[in-house]
C-alpha cells in the first residue's frame, strides 16, 4: 500500500476520521480512494455533494510527498490505521486518527497501559503522588501514557523513565519541534524506551486547539486513565470525560476540598465520573491484573555519577543509604560540613537534577 497515499488521506479537505475509516472500508485502500470517480465516492455512507465541492486531492499528494521527505530525512515511523502496530485500544474508539507519527522504540499494544494525566501546575504533593504511583505501577511493566506538559504529565515521564517503564508523550504538534521546549532534553531521552507520538504533521505547531484532540488519544490509547490533581476547568477533565465516553475506566486522587488543583479531582469522583484511587493496588484490583502480572523488579545497584565533587559523592551516598528524605540540619551533623559550605553543595547538586528539595528544607535523590 501506497504510504504517500496513505498520508495524503489525512490533508484531504472536509475529510475527518470518522470518514477517512468509511472511505477505507469502501474502497479497500488509500490509493484506491485517489483513483476513485467523483462519482463512486457520492456511493460512500457521509460523503455529499458539500463535501466533493472543496477536494483538493492534488494538493493532499503533493503535501504528502513534501511530509514522506520530512519521515524519511528524520527517521520517523508512520502508522496507519490498518496497521499491527497501530494501537489496538485507540483503533476501537470511533473518532481515531487514521494515521499516526511516532519517533522511539514503543510497543503501543503492551499488555498493561495506564495514561497520567493533571494540571501544569502541578504542587510538590501531587508530584509525590506520581512518582509514588509510577513505583508501585513498575511491578505491572505498564506502559505510562501522558501529554508531556508542564507539570503532572512531566512528572510521569520522568518517573517512568527512571523505573525502566516505557513512557510515551502524545504531542499535540508536528515532530520537528517541542512544547514545552523546557521538556526537549526529556523527550529525547524518552526515545530510548518509549517516544513521542502525534497525529499532526510536521509544520504544525503547538495550537490550543490541537490539545483537546490530542487529549483524546492519551485517552483511547490506555486500559484507564489516572488524574492526578487537576482544577475544574483543567485539561485532564476534558481528558477523563473522553475516556468516559470511549468507556475506559477513570481513575482520581482526592484531595483537599479548598485546594484549587484537587477541585477537578474530588469533583469527578463526586459526580461518578473516577473511582476513588489512594494507590496503585486500587489502580490493579479494579483492572483486574493479578499476581501473574508482576514482574520482579532487577535488583537496582546504585552508579554514583561521575561528574560530582569529593563533597558532593558523600552526600549522594548518604542520601541514598537513608532511603527516605533527609532535612538539612541532619544532614550537617552526618556530613560534617559547615551549614553555608553544605548548602552550597546542595544548591549544585539540585541544580544538575541529582537531588531535589522538599519542603521543611528536607532533600531526596530525583
Amino acid at each position: 500500500m501506497s504510504l504517500q497515499h496513505q498520508i495524503a488521506l489525512t490533508f484531504i479537505r472536509n475529510i475527518g476520521p470518522v470518514t477517512a475509516k468509511a472511505l477505507l472500508e469502501h474502497f479497500g485502500g488509500a490509493e484506491q480512494i485517489f483513483k476513485a470517480s467523483k462519482q463512486k465516492w457520492l456511493k460512500v455512507p457521509g460523503i455529499g455533494e458539500w463535501t466533493l465541492e472543496g477536494l483538493n486531492l492534488d494538493f493532499a499528494l503533493s503535501r504528502a510527498e513534501e511530509e514522506l521527505k520530512f519521515v524519511e530525512e528524520n527517521h520517523v515511523n508512520v502508522i496507519f490505521y490498518t496497521d499491527l502496530e497501530y494501537p489496538k485500544r485507540l483503533k476501537n474508539c470511533i473518532d481515531s486518527p487514521v494515521l499516526l507519527y511516532a519517533k522511539g522504540n514503543m510497543d503501543l499494544n503492551a499488555q498493561h497501559v495506564v495514561s497520567i494525566v493533571g494540571t501544569r501546575r502541578a504542587t510538590e504533593y501531587g508530584k509525590e503522588l506520581c512518582r509514588q504511583l509510577v513505583e508501585d505501577l513498575q511491578q505491572y511493566n505498564v506502559l505510562v501514557v501522558s501529554g508531556l506538559a508542564a507539570g503532572i504529565d512531566t512528572a510521569a515521564h520522568k518517573e517512568s523513565q527512571k523505573r525502566g517503564l516505557q513512557t510515551v508523550g502524545v504531542l499535540g504538534h508536528g515532530l520537528e519541534m517541542m512544547y514545552p521546549a523546557g521538556n526537549r532534553s526529556l523527550a529525547e531521552k524518552m526515545r530510548e524506551n518509549g517516544g513521542l507520538l502525534t497525529e499532526y504533521p510536521s509544520g504544525t505547531i503547538a495550537d490550543s486547539k490541537n490539545f483537546p484532540q490530542r487529549n483524546r488519544i492519551v485517552a483511547g490509547m490506555a486500559d484507564a486513565t489516572v488524574v492526578i490533581e487537576a482544577s475544574i476547568k483543567g485539561g485532564a477533565l476534558i481528558t477523563a470525560e473522553i475516556a468516559n465516553s470511549y468507556n475506559r475506566d477513570v481513575f482520581a486522587f482526592p484531595g483537599r476540598i479548598n485546594d484549587e488543583f484537587s477541585e477537578g479531582c474530588n469533583f469527578l469522583v463526586r459526580n461518578n465520573k473516577a473511582a476513588l484511587l489512594t494507590c496503585a493496588a486500587d489502580l490493579a484490583y479494579s483492572l483486574g491484573w493479578d499476581d501473574g502480572d508482576i514482574v520482579k523488579p532487577k535488583k537496582e545497584q546504585l552508579v554514583l555519577p561521575m561528574d560530582l565533587s569529593e563533597e558532593e559523592r558523600l552526600i549522594f551516598n548518604i542520601i541514598h543509604q537513608h532511603k527516605a528524605p533527609l532535612a538539612i540540619d541532619d544532614l550537617t551533623i552526618k556530613t560534617n560540613m559547615p551549614m553555608s559550605q553544605l548548602a552550597m553543595n546542595l544548591l549544585n547538586m539540585e541544580m544538575q537534577g541529582y537531588i531535589r528539595s522538599l519542603p521543611g528544607k528536607t532533600y531526596c535523590l530525583n
